[in-house]
């Protein structure tokens, strides 16, 4: 299990993943996407890089819009864990 990261070392990770949102014990980042295929192949694909992690992020679809909240439920909150699939999310995105 990876350890809680501490305010200090979770501002510091965040500037890392500048369009995630610390928010109760998760980060959180919408994707908005223009068709809802795109959205679905999004999800398929980050699938694929979060069992690979082993790591499974909490995923909202709403039409063109994909939510996703990421935790480490073991530890409580943030994690090395959560940021480093955050910025596979964000290679995924751009």
């Amino acid at each position: 299990m990876s350890d809680l990261l501490e305010s200090a070392e979770l501002r510091t990770a965040l500037k890392k993943c500048p369009e995630w949102e610390y928010e109760k014990n998760t980060i959180t980042r919408t994707v908005e996407f223009e068709e809802f295929n795109d959205a679905i192949d999004f999800v398929n694909d980050l699938a694929e890089i979060a069992e690979e992690a082993q790591h499974h992020p909490d995923i909202i679809i709403r039409h063109t819009k994909v939510t996703l909240k990421l935790t480490t439920h073991d530890a409580g909150g943030v994690t090395n864990l959560d940021i480093e699939l955050a910025q596979r999310v964000d290679n995924l995105v751009d």
